[in-house]
């Protein structure tokens, strides 16, 4: 389930046509096209169209942020991670080029041995502060800071009182989010009377629909079935009214496909997904294929797992999880 960075894709992607206006014709040309790649799940096109930006001009901090978020869509933690530090090295001013650099750094520290694991993740937390400090009306920085807050110990900067903070600022910027943070913190304190509340609160405004895969995430980890399929149903109805409806569909699928529950309805809403214009890069279109490849197998239908497979690695001939589609039933 992607849910963390929900709504990040849209606000880069106006991100890019603004540093790309500053820019010559051709390099901003190539720059939206690329971006446009990622977004919709093209990361082998993306990857050489931002290579070969970068063989013209290695110190062009866009480009070294765009390759970064194709390396991490692509689980590349370590390649990501130098990319996204390029591009914070040539402009620190960038509150989303700290962003990007705290998630890869986390993602980098959850892959890597303890000792490795704790310098990272101080590093991922002063890359999220940074990114607060430069913008602190970011929901996506906010929220990921927030989220880190609630996981990491005191060891590395993390605290439920300082998580609690974020959820404050979070009020004013991004209530859904407030109250998914929230939630998430009563969760972790065995609060979960008050999580439920958190959630539903969260699916009353705008973006319900993804809202609603939140809460039917929250049934998920407590083996509430009934209620975890009902609020996947109710995210599914908000999905076409919904700005990010198109995520909300690919969370859903995932919830069901981890479950093995429903898994015709699973397949019907990443098919959704899939054929959906507003795909992102918060769920790449590849990484759908290959639950979707995972899930047909699940069923018996071979063919059309291989052929989903197929559209996987076309997209993203080196992404493992797609290599490996059809080598076992999981639909994780």
């Amino acid at each position: 389930m992607r849910t963390k960075h929900s709504f990040v894709a849209h606000a880069l992607s106006v991100g890019v046509v603004l540093a790309s206006a500053m820019l010559p014709a051709y390099a901003a040309d190539s720059l939206a096209t690329a971006n446009a790649a990622l977004q919709a799940g093209k990361a082998d096109e993306a990857t050489k169209l931002l290579q070969d930006a970068l063989h013209s001009d290695a110190k062009n901090a866009e480009a070294n942020n765009l390759l970064c978020r194709v390396e991490y869509s692509l689980q590349q933690w370590n390649d990501a991670a130098g990319h996204c530090e390029k591009a914070v090295t040539l402009k620190p001013g960038d509150a989303r080029y700290h962003l990007w650099l705290g998630r890869a750094f986390g993602e980098k520290a959850d892959h890597v041995s303890f000792i490795s694991a704790y310098s990272l993740a101080k590093r991922a937390r002063e890359e999220f502060e940074t990114a607060v400090k430069l913008d602190p009306h970011d929901a996506d920085a906010l929220s990921d800071l927030g989220e880190f807050y609630k996981e990491a110990p005191g060891a590395v900067g993390g605290g439920i009182d300082k998580a609690q903070g974020i959820a404050k600022q979070l009020d004013a910027v991004d209530p859904a989010r407030a109250h998914n943070l929230r939630g998430e913190i009563a969760e972790k304190q065995k609060d979960l009377d008050a999580a439920e509340k958190e959630f539903k609160a969260a699916t009353t405004g705008p973006g319900a629909a993804l809202q609603w895969m939140e809460l039917a995430n929250f049934y998920r980890r407590h083996e509430r079935w009934s209620d975890m399929e009902a609020a996947i149903k109710s995210g599914q109805a908000a999905a076409g009214h919904d700005k990010y409806g198109a995520l909300a569909l690919f969370n859903g699928a995932s919830i069901l496909a981890r479950t093995n529950r429903q898994p015709q309805l699973a397949i019907k809403l990443f098919t959704e997904y899939i054929a959906s214009p507003d795909k992102t890069e918060d769920a790449p279109a590849f990484d759908a294929l290959a639950r979707l490849a995972r899930l047909r197998k699940s069923t018996g239908d071979n063919a059309g797992a291989e052929r989903d497979k197929a559209s996987a690695l076309d997209l993203a001939k080196n992404y493992k999880p797609a290599q490996d589609a059809t080598s076992d039933a999981k639909g994780k």
